[in-house]
Protein backbone atom coordinates (compact mmCIF):
# COMPACT_ATOMS: atom_id res chain seq x y z
CA UNK A 1 0.00 0.00 0.00
CA UNK A 2 1.24 3.11 -0.77
CA UNK A 3 1.95 6.04 1.66
CA UNK A 4 -0.26 8.69 1.72
CA UNK A 5 1.78 11.74 0.30
CA UNK A 6 2.70 14.66 2.66
CA UNK A 7 1.05 17.54 2.81
CA UNK A 8 2.80 20.18 2.50
CA UNK A 9 2.78 22.93 4.40
CA UNK A 10 1.83 26.57 4.05
CA UNK A 11 4.37 29.11 2.93
CA UNK A 12 4.14 31.79 5.79
CA UNK A 13 4.10 35.09 3.55
CA UNK A 14 2.29 38.21 3.04
CA UNK A 15 0.09 37.92 -0.60
CA UNK A 16 1.35 40.30 -3.42
CA UNK A 17 0.57 43.39 -2.68
CA UNK A 18 -0.87 43.25 0.77
CA UNK A 19 1.60 44.12 3.85
CA UNK A 20 0.72 43.66 7.62
CA UNK A 21 0.31 46.22 9.78
CA UNK A 22 1.79 45.67 13.77
CA UNK A 23 1.27 47.29 17.33
CA UNK A 24 1.93 51.18 16.75
CA UNK A 25 1.01 51.46 13.05
CA UNK A 26 -2.15 50.50 13.78
CA UNK A 27 -2.55 52.57 16.70
CA UNK A 28 -1.17 55.40 14.51
CA UNK A 29 -3.89 55.34 12.26
CA UNK A 30 -6.65 54.52 15.13
CA UNK A 31 -5.41 57.92 16.66
CA UNK A 32 -5.18 59.92 13.68
CA UNK A 33 -8.84 58.68 12.32
CA UNK A 34 -10.30 59.97 15.26
CA UNK A 35 -8.42 63.15 14.92
CA UNK A 36 -10.33 63.52 11.59
CA UNK A 37 -13.77 62.08 12.55
CA UNK A 38 -13.46 65.03 14.92
CA UNK A 39 -12.94 67.61 12.58
CA UNK A 40 -15.92 65.82 10.55
CA UNK A 41 -18.25 66.00 13.36
CA UNK A 42 -17.69 69.75 14.06
CA UNK A 43 -18.68 70.49 10.55
CA UNK A 44 -21.69 68.29 11.01
CA UNK A 45 -21.01 65.20 9.12
CA UNK A 46 -22.55 61.37 10.41
CA UNK A 47 -20.92 58.36 10.60
CA UNK A 48 -21.50 55.87 7.96
CA UNK A 49 -19.94 52.02 7.99
CA UNK A 50 -21.13 50.40 5.03
CA UNK A 51 -20.87 47.11 3.93
CA UNK A 52 -17.18 46.49 2.93
CA UNK A 53 -18.54 44.02 -0.41
CA UNK A 54 -20.86 45.07 -2.97
CA UNK A 55 -22.53 43.58 -6.35
CA UNK A 56 -20.38 44.73 -9.32
CA UNK A 57 -23.22 46.35 -10.84
CA UNK A 58 -23.80 48.48 -7.62
CA UNK A 59 -19.78 49.38 -8.05
CA UNK A 60 -19.62 50.31 -11.64
CA UNK A 61 -17.47 51.00 -14.16
CA UNK A 62 -15.42 53.90 -12.47
CA UNK A 63 -12.08 52.74 -11.54
CA UNK A 64 -9.45 54.92 -12.02
CA UNK A 65 -7.94 51.78 -14.51
CA UNK A 66 -9.66 53.25 -17.21
CA UNK A 67 -8.51 50.81 -19.51
CA UNK A 68 -9.81 47.63 -18.03
CA UNK A 69 -12.85 48.67 -15.65
CA UNK A 70 -14.17 45.03 -15.16
CA UNK A 71 -10.59 43.82 -14.26
CA UNK A 72 -9.37 46.50 -11.49
CA UNK A 73 -12.16 44.58 -8.57
CA UNK A 74 -11.51 41.59 -6.48
CA UNK A 75 -14.56 39.81 -8.00
CA UNK A 76 -16.63 36.71 -7.39
CA UNK A 77 -19.39 35.53 -8.96
CA UNK A 78 -22.54 33.89 -6.03
CA UNK A 79 -24.18 31.07 -7.71
CA UNK A 80 -27.78 30.54 -7.43
CA UNK A 81 -29.69 27.29 -8.34
CA UNK A 82 -29.29 28.05 -11.88
CA UNK A 83 -26.10 28.32 -11.02
CA UNK A 84 -25.85 31.71 -12.25
CA UNK A 85 -25.47 34.50 -9.51
CA UNK A 86 -24.96 37.84 -9.06
CA UNK A 87 -21.80 39.33 -9.14
CA UNK A 88 -19.82 40.36 -6.02
CA UNK A 89 -17.00 42.05 -5.34
CA UNK A 90 -14.44 43.96 -2.94
CA UNK A 91 -14.92 47.70 -2.47
CA UNK A 92 -12.66 49.94 -4.51
CA UNK A 93 -13.67 53.25 -2.90
CA UNK A 94 -16.01 54.71 -0.14
CA UNK A 95 -18.09 56.91 -2.82
CA UNK A 96 -19.34 54.15 -4.90
CA UNK A 97 -20.94 52.29 -1.95
CA UNK A 98 -22.22 55.96 -0.60
CA UNK A 99 -24.18 56.42 -4.38
CA UNK A 100 -26.15 52.53 -3.61
CA UNK A 101 -26.85 53.45 0.21
CA UNK A 102 -28.08 56.88 -0.62
CA UNK A 103 -30.53 55.37 -3.14
CA UNK A 104 -31.39 52.53 -1.34
CA UNK A 105 -32.62 54.97 1.71
CA UNK A 106 -33.00 58.10 0.17
CA UNK A 107 -36.91 58.50 1.94
CA UNK A 108 -34.96 57.78 5.79
CA UNK A 109 -32.42 60.09 5.10
CA UNK A 110 -32.22 63.88 5.88
CA UNK A 111 -31.83 65.71 2.25
CA UNK A 112 -28.67 67.46 2.28
CA UNK A 113 -27.45 64.06 3.62
CA UNK A 114 -23.65 64.32 4.73
CA UNK A 115 -21.91 61.28 6.08
CA UNK A 116 -18.33 60.90 6.62
CA UNK A 117 -16.82 57.29 6.23
CA UNK A 118 -13.73 55.25 7.30
CA UNK A 119 -11.76 52.01 6.20
CA UNK A 120 -9.85 50.07 3.70
CA UNK A 121 -10.38 49.78 0.14
CA UNK A 122 -9.23 46.75 -2.35
CA UNK A 123 -7.47 47.38 -5.68
CA UNK A 124 -6.60 44.78 -7.95
CA UNK A 125 -4.03 46.33 -9.70
CA UNK A 126 -0.31 46.20 -10.12
CA UNK A 127 1.63 46.63 -6.73
CA UNK A 128 4.66 48.65 -6.62
CA UNK A 129 6.48 50.33 -4.22
CA UNK A 130 4.76 51.93 -1.62
CA UNK A 131 1.56 50.58 -3.62
CA UNK A 132 -0.62 48.55 -2.15
CA UNK A 133 -3.99 46.55 -3.46
CA UNK A 134 -5.32 47.21 -0.09
CA UNK A 135 -5.28 50.50 1.61
CA UNK A 136 -7.27 52.77 3.96
CA UNK A 137 -9.29 56.02 2.88
CA UNK A 138 -11.31 58.73 4.73
CA UNK A 139 -14.38 60.45 3.24
CA UNK A 140 -16.64 62.91 3.92
CA UNK A 141 -19.59 63.68 0.93
CA UNK A 142 -22.12 65.86 0.91
CA UNK A 143 -25.54 64.05 -0.82
CA UNK A 144 -28.47 66.08 -2.34
CA UNK A 145 -27.76 69.93 -2.71
CA UNK A 146 -26.22 71.74 -5.91
CA UNK A 147 -24.51 74.80 -4.10
CA UNK A 148 -21.28 75.70 -4.53
CA UNK A 149 -21.15 76.03 -0.82
CA UNK A 150 -21.12 72.33 -0.51
CA UNK A 151 -17.51 72.43 -1.96
CA UNK A 152 -16.74 75.39 -0.63
CA UNK A 153 -17.02 73.68 2.43
CA UNK A 154 -15.77 70.28 1.95
CA UNK A 155 -12.74 72.67 0.87
CA UNK A 156 -12.22 74.46 4.06
CA UNK A 157 -13.01 71.02 6.01
CA UNK A 158 -9.76 69.23 5.08
CA UNK A 159 -7.72 72.21 5.05
CA UNK A 160 -9.12 72.15 8.49
CA UNK A 161 -8.12 68.92 8.98
CA UNK A 162 -4.51 68.89 7.42
CA UNK A 163 -3.47 71.39 9.85
CA UNK A 164 -5.38 69.77 13.13
CA UNK A 165 -3.47 66.35 12.40
CA UNK A 166 -0.58 68.29 12.24
CA UNK A 167 0.39 69.42 9.13
CA UNK A 168 0.85 73.44 9.69
CA UNK A 169 -0.15 75.90 7.42
CA UNK A 170 2.28 77.09 4.45
CA UNK A 171 3.00 72.88 3.77
CA UNK A 172 0.29 72.32 2.04
CA UNK A 173 -2.47 73.76 -0.37
CA UNK A 174 -6.03 72.52 -0.99
CA UNK A 175 -6.05 73.07 -5.52
CA UNK A 176 -9.04 73.19 -6.78
CA UNK A 177 -10.46 73.08 -10.41
CA UNK A 178 -13.77 72.00 -12.14
CA UNK A 179 -14.11 69.44 -14.82
CA UNK A 180 -16.73 71.90 -16.59
CA UNK A 181 -14.11 74.49 -18.07
CA UNK A 182 -11.83 71.71 -19.87
CA UNK A 183 -15.21 69.96 -20.57
CA UNK A 184 -16.42 73.26 -22.19
CA UNK A 185 -13.01 74.25 -23.83
CA UNK A 186 -12.59 70.90 -25.27
CA UNK A 187 -15.84 70.65 -26.75
CA UNK A 188 -15.17 74.36 -28.10
CA UNK A 189 -12.45 72.89 -29.93
CA UNK A 190 -14.68 71.24 -32.36
CA UNK A 191 -16.38 72.23 -35.39
CA UNK A 192 -19.46 69.76 -34.31
CA UNK A 193 -20.29 68.00 -31.01
CA UNK A 194 -20.10 64.64 -32.98
CA UNK A 195 -16.35 65.60 -33.77
CA UNK A 196 -16.09 65.78 -29.70
CA UNK A 197 -16.59 62.39 -28.86
CA UNK A 198 -16.96 60.92 -25.27
CA UNK A 199 -13.91 58.82 -25.80
CA UNK A 200 -11.70 61.63 -26.97
CA UNK A 201 -13.18 64.09 -24.11
CA UNK A 202 -11.94 61.48 -21.68
CA UNK A 203 -8.51 60.71 -23.44
CA UNK A 204 -7.81 64.42 -23.62
CA UNK A 205 -8.87 64.74 -19.46
CA UNK A 206 -6.66 62.11 -18.81
CA UNK A 207 -3.61 63.58 -20.50
CA UNK A 208 -4.36 66.70 -19.07
CA UNK A 209 -4.12 64.84 -15.67
CA UNK A 210 -0.35 63.52 -16.61
CA UNK A 211 0.84 67.02 -16.40
CA UNK A 212 2.57 67.25 -13.15
CA UNK A 213 4.71 64.23 -14.14
CA UNK A 214 5.63 64.85 -17.84
CA UNK A 215 5.32 68.77 -17.88
CA UNK A 216 3.93 70.54 -20.73
CA UNK A 217 6.33 68.94 -23.65
CA UNK A 218 5.06 65.75 -22.47
CA UNK A 219 1.92 66.90 -22.50
CA UNK A 220 1.74 68.92 -26.11
CA UNK A 221 3.30 64.86 -27.62
CA UNK A 222 0.41 63.13 -26.02
CA UNK A 223 -2.30 65.26 -27.31
CA UNK A 224 -0.87 65.37 -30.87
CA UNK A 225 1.66 62.76 -32.87
CA UNK A 226 2.77 60.68 -28.56
CA UNK A 227 5.75 60.07 -27.03
CA UNK A 228 8.12 57.66 -26.29
CA UNK A 229 8.25 57.32 -22.19
CA UNK A 230 11.56 56.63 -19.39
CA UNK A 231 11.55 53.10 -20.56
CA UNK A 232 11.78 54.06 -24.28
CA UNK A 233 7.87 52.90 -24.97
CA UNK A 234 5.88 55.00 -27.54
CA UNK A 235 3.19 55.68 -26.01
CA UNK A 236 0.07 56.76 -29.11
CA UNK A 237 -1.13 60.39 -29.37
CA UNK A 238 -4.52 61.07 -29.41
CA UNK A 239 -3.75 63.53 -32.83
CA UNK A 240 -5.06 66.72 -31.90
CA UNK A 241 -3.74 69.51 -34.31
CA UNK A 242 -1.12 71.47 -32.77
CA UNK A 243 -3.75 74.66 -32.45
CA UNK A 244 -5.87 72.43 -30.39
CA UNK A 245 -3.07 70.98 -27.98
CA UNK A 246 -2.10 74.95 -27.67
CA UNK A 247 -5.35 75.59 -26.06
CA UNK A 248 -5.31 72.59 -23.72
CA UNK A 249 -1.78 73.79 -22.83
CA UNK A 250 -3.04 77.53 -22.50
CA UNK A 251 -5.89 76.17 -19.58
CA UNK A 252 -3.23 74.01 -17.59
CA UNK A 253 -0.97 77.46 -17.60
CA UNK A 254 -3.73 79.32 -16.75
CA UNK A 255 -2.63 79.50 -12.77
CA UNK A 256 -1.90 82.89 -11.26
CA UNK A 257 -0.66 84.46 -8.01
CA UNK A 258 -4.22 85.01 -6.96
CA UNK A 259 -7.38 83.46 -7.86
CA UNK A 260 -8.90 86.37 -9.44
CA UNK A 261 -6.52 86.46 -12.35
CA UNK A 262 -6.68 82.63 -12.75
CA UNK A 263 -10.39 83.40 -12.89
CA UNK A 264 -9.68 86.22 -15.83
CA UNK A 265 -7.24 83.67 -17.44
CA UNK A 266 -10.00 80.98 -17.84
CA UNK A 267 -12.54 83.27 -19.07
CA UNK A 268 -10.23 83.98 -21.80
CA UNK A 269 -9.54 80.26 -22.70
CA UNK A 270 -13.45 78.79 -22.59
CA UNK A 271 -14.07 81.54 -25.13
CA UNK A 272 -17.75 81.32 -25.69
CA UNK A 273 -18.45 77.79 -24.82
CA UNK A 274 -21.60 78.34 -22.27
CA UNK A 275 -20.39 75.19 -20.16
CA UNK A 276 -16.97 76.39 -19.70
CA UNK A 277 -18.22 79.63 -18.26
CA UNK A 278 -20.53 77.73 -15.87
CA UNK A 279 -17.51 76.06 -14.59
CA UNK A 280 -15.66 79.09 -14.09
CA UNK A 281 -18.67 81.10 -12.33
CA UNK A 282 -18.63 77.67 -9.87
CA UNK A 283 -14.87 78.20 -9.37
CA UNK A 284 -15.31 82.21 -8.79
CA UNK A 285 -18.04 81.28 -6.24
CA UNK A 286 -16.23 78.57 -4.30
CA UNK A 287 -13.39 81.55 -4.15
CA UNK A 288 -15.84 84.00 -2.67
CA UNK A 289 -17.34 81.57 -0.08
CA UNK A 290 -14.18 80.55 1.37
CA UNK A 291 -12.51 84.16 1.54
CA UNK A 292 -15.32 85.24 3.74
CA UNK A 293 -14.20 82.02 5.90
CA UNK A 294 -11.33 83.48 6.06
CA UNK A 295 -9.12 81.10 4.15
CA UNK A 296 -6.15 82.51 1.95
CA UNK A 297 -4.40 82.04 -1.02
CA UNK A 298 -1.89 80.19 0.78
CA UNK A 299 -4.28 77.24 1.97
CA UNK A 300 -6.77 76.94 -0.76
CA UNK A 301 -6.12 78.51 -4.21
CA UNK A 302 -7.56 77.62 -7.67
CA UNK A 303 -5.38 75.85 -10.08
CA UNK A 304 -6.36 74.66 -13.62
CA UNK A 305 -3.93 71.82 -13.41
CA UNK A 306 -5.55 69.66 -11.00
CA UNK A 307 -7.66 67.76 -13.61
CA UNK A 308 -8.50 64.28 -11.38
CA UNK A 309 -8.62 60.90 -13.28
CA UNK A 310 -11.81 59.32 -12.04
CA UNK A 311 -14.59 59.34 -14.71
CA UNK A 312 -17.42 60.41 -12.56
CA UNK A 313 -16.42 63.70 -11.56
CA UNK A 314 -19.28 66.45 -13.22
CA UNK A 315 -17.79 69.71 -11.83
CA UNK A 316 -15.43 71.19 -9.10
CA UNK A 317 -12.69 68.75 -8.36
CA UNK A 318 -9.92 69.15 -5.16
CA UNK A 319 -6.53 67.91 -4.44
CA UNK A 320 -4.83 68.52 -1.23
CA UNK A 321 -1.20 68.29 -1.91
CA UNK A 322 1.88 68.80 0.60
CA UNK A 323 4.43 71.43 -0.76
CA UNK A 324 7.62 70.37 1.89
CA UNK A 325 10.53 68.95 0.43
CA UNK A 326 11.45 65.36 1.33
CA UNK A 327 14.50 63.07 -0.05
CA UNK A 328 13.26 59.83 -1.84
CA UNK A 329 15.46 56.25 -1.58
CA UNK A 330 18.29 58.02 -4.00
CA UNK A 331 18.87 60.96 -2.28
CA UNK A 332 17.29 63.02 -4.68
CA UNK A 333 14.73 66.00 -3.34
CA UNK A 334 11.24 66.26 -4.02
CA UNK A 335 7.99 66.87 -2.83
CA UNK A 336 5.82 64.96 -0.96
CA UNK A 337 2.81 65.26 -2.78
CA UNK A 338 -1.26 64.40 -3.26
CA UNK A 339 -2.75 62.90 -0.32
CA UNK A 340 -6.29 63.69 -0.59
CA UNK A 341 -8.57 64.63 -3.21
CA UNK A 342 -12.08 64.68 -4.43
CA UNK A 343 -15.12 66.58 -6.06
CA UNK A 344 -18.60 67.07 -7.20
CA UNK A 345 -20.37 63.45 -9.22
CA UNK A 346 -23.71 64.61 -9.79
CA UNK A 347 -24.67 61.50 -12.04
CA UNK A 348 -23.51 58.68 -9.93
CA UNK A 349 -26.92 58.46 -7.51
CA UNK A 350 -28.93 58.36 -11.00
CA UNK A 351 -27.43 55.46 -12.10
CA UNK A 352 -29.88 53.95 -9.40
CA UNK A 353 -32.64 56.55 -9.26
CA UNK A 354 -33.01 57.77 -12.74
CA UNK A 355 -33.20 60.95 -11.51
CA UNK A 356 -30.15 63.52 -11.43
CA UNK A 357 -28.88 63.76 -7.10
CA UNK A 358 -26.02 66.25 -6.76
CA UNK A 359 -23.07 65.48 -3.98
CA UNK A 360 -19.69 66.07 -3.56
CA UNK A 361 -16.83 65.20 -1.55
CA UNK A 362 -13.25 63.92 -0.42
CA UNK A 363 -11.14 60.77 0.47
CA UNK A 364 -8.37 61.32 2.09
CA UNK A 365 -5.17 58.79 2.11
CA UNK A 366 -4.44 57.86 5.40
CA UNK A 367 -1.30 56.29 5.27
CA UNK A 368 0.16 58.41 2.60
CA UNK A 369 -1.38 61.22 5.18
CA UNK A 370 0.73 59.02 8.17
CA UNK A 371 4.12 59.19 5.93
CA UNK A 372 3.59 62.93 5.91
CA UNK A 373 3.20 63.42 9.98
CA UNK A 374 6.13 61.07 10.60
CA UNK A 375 8.55 62.74 7.74
CA UNK A 376 7.27 66.08 9.51
CA UNK A 377 8.41 64.44 13.34
CA UNK A 378 4.72 65.58 14.05
CA UNK A 379 4.55 61.25 15.14
CA UNK A 380 7.11 58.68 15.80
CA UNK A 381 8.02 55.70 13.92
CA UNK A 382 8.15 54.23 17.23
CA UNK A 383 6.49 55.14 20.39
CA UNK A 384 6.76 54.16 24.09
CA UNK A 385 5.72 50.18 24.93
CA UNK A 386 4.47 49.50 27.98
CA UNK A 387 6.32 49.41 31.69
CA UNK A 388 7.52 46.08 32.13
CA UNK A 389 6.86 44.32 36.07
CA UNK A 390 9.73 41.76 35.79
CA UNK A 391 9.34 38.51 37.50
CA UNK A 392 11.43 37.20 40.27
CA UNK A 393 10.24 34.71 42.04
CA UNK A 394 7.52 32.57 40.06
CA UNK A 395 5.54 31.59 43.50
CA UNK A 396 5.01 35.42 43.87
CA UNK A 397 2.84 35.86 40.44
CA UNK A 398 0.14 37.60 42.93
CA UNK A 399 2.20 40.14 44.27
CA UNK A 400 3.56 41.59 40.75
CA UNK A 401 -0.35 41.27 39.41
CA UNK A 402 -1.18 43.64 41.77
CA UNK A 403 1.41 45.81 40.87
CA UNK A 404 0.69 45.77 37.16
CA UNK A 405 -3.35 46.47 38.08
CA UNK A 406 -2.22 49.15 40.34
CA UNK A 407 -0.04 51.11 37.46
CA UNK A 408 -3.86 50.42 35.13
CA UNK A 409 -5.39 51.37 37.50
CA UNK A 410 -3.69 54.91 37.57
CA UNK A 411 -4.26 55.44 33.59
CA UNK A 412 -0.48 53.68 32.99
CA UNK A 413 -0.04 50.88 30.24
CA UNK A 414 2.04 48.35 32.23
CA UNK A 415 2.20 44.34 32.15
CA UNK A 416 3.59 41.22 34.11
CA UNK A 417 6.57 39.15 31.86
CA UNK A 418 4.66 36.21 31.38
CA UNK A 419 7.91 34.01 29.33
CA UNK A 420 10.28 32.43 31.54
CA UNK A 421 11.75 34.19 34.35
CA UNK A 422 14.74 32.29 34.89
CA UNK A 423 17.22 34.64 33.08
CA UNK A 424 16.74 38.49 34.14
CA UNK A 425 18.67 39.06 31.10
CA UNK A 426 16.09 37.70 28.74
CA UNK A 427 13.08 39.81 30.63
CA UNK A 428 15.66 42.95 30.16
CA UNK A 429 15.69 42.13 26.69
CA UNK A 430 11.79 41.73 25.84
CA UNK A 431 11.42 45.16 27.69
CA UNK A 432 13.52 46.73 25.05
CA UNK A 433 12.11 45.10 22.07
CA UNK A 434 8.98 46.46 23.85
CA UNK A 435 10.52 49.70 23.75
CA UNK A 436 9.40 49.49 27.12
CA UNK A 437 10.17 52.89 29.15
CA UNK A 438 10.44 51.16 32.51
CA UNK A 439 11.32 48.12 34.13
CA UNK A 440 9.85 47.36 37.71
CA UNK A 441 11.75 45.16 39.82
CA UNK A 442 11.11 43.27 43.29
CA UNK A 443 13.50 40.54 44.08
CA UNK A 444 12.99 38.60 47.55
CA UNK A 445 14.82 41.16 49.74
CA UNK A 446 13.14 44.32 48.34
CA UNK A 447 9.58 41.97 49.16
CA UNK A 448 10.88 41.95 52.55
CA UNK A 449 11.98 45.54 53.19
CA UNK A 450 8.78 46.70 51.36
CA UNK A 451 10.75 48.85 48.67
CA UNK A 452 10.58 48.12 44.72
CA UNK A 453 13.70 49.15 42.57
CA UNK A 454 12.78 51.20 39.08
CA UNK A 455 14.98 51.07 36.24
CA UNK A 456 14.09 53.86 33.25
CA UNK A 457 15.17 52.28 30.50
CA UNK A 458 14.79 55.56 28.17
CA UNK A 459 17.47 56.99 30.50
CA UNK A 460 19.93 54.04 30.88
CA UNK A 461 20.13 53.78 27.26
CA UNK A 462 20.97 57.64 26.65
CA UNK A 463 23.40 57.30 29.63
CA UNK A 464 25.22 54.01 28.40
CA UNK A 465 25.57 55.58 24.65
CA UNK A 466 27.90 58.65 25.63
CA UNK A 467 28.14 59.14 29.33
CA UNK A 468 31.59 59.05 31.37
CA UNK A 469 31.59 56.82 34.60
CA UNK A 470 31.28 60.02 36.34
CA UNK A 471 27.83 61.30 34.81
CA UNK A 472 27.17 57.71 34.72
CA UNK A 473 27.36 58.03 38.16
CA UNK A 474 25.42 61.33 38.75
CA UNK A 475 22.87 60.41 36.75
CA UNK A 476 21.43 57.03 37.91
CA UNK A 477 18.93 55.16 35.73
CA UNK A 478 17.90 52.92 38.48
CA UNK A 479 15.82 54.36 41.39
CA UNK A 480 14.58 52.55 45.07
CA UNK A 481 11.76 53.62 46.34
CA UNK A 482 8.97 52.38 48.80
CA UNK A 483 6.56 49.98 47.53
CA UNK A 484 3.62 52.65 48.10
CA UNK A 485 5.07 55.01 45.85
CA UNK A 486 5.68 52.67 43.37
CA UNK A 487 2.75 54.95 40.58
CA UNK A 488 4.13 58.17 41.73
CA UNK A 489 7.76 57.40 40.78
CA UNK A 490 6.62 55.69 37.96
CA UNK A 491 4.63 58.67 36.74
CA UNK A 492 7.03 61.09 37.20
CA UNK A 493 9.86 59.37 34.98
CA UNK A 494 7.13 59.12 32.43
CA UNK A 495 6.81 62.67 32.74
CA UNK A 496 10.34 63.52 32.61
CA UNK A 497 10.72 61.11 29.26
CA UNK A 498 7.93 63.10 27.40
Amino acid sequence: MAKPKKQPRPKAVTPKGFRDYFGEEVTQRTEMLRTIAGVYHRYGFDALESSAVETVEALGKFLPDVDRPNEGVFAWQEFDENDKGDWMALRYDLTAPLARVYAQHRNDLPTPYRRYAMGPVWRNEKPGPGRYRQFYQCDADTVGTASMAADAEICAMLSDTLETVGIPRGDYLVRVNNRKVLNGLVKDMFSSESDASEELVAGILRTADKFDKVGVEGVKQLLTKGREDASGAFIEGLYLTSLQADRVIEFLLAKADTDEETLRNLRAVVGGSPEGSEGVAELESISELLKAQGYGGDQISIDPSVVRGLGYYTGPVYEAELTFDIFDEKGRKRQFGSVAGGGRYDDLVKRFTGQEVPATGVSIGVDRLLAALREKGRISAQAKGPVVVTVMDRDRMADYQAMVAELRNAGIRAEVYLGNPKNFGNQLKYADKRNSPIAVIEGGDEKANGIVQIKDLILGAKIAESATLEEWKERPSQFEVPRGDLVAKVREILDNQD
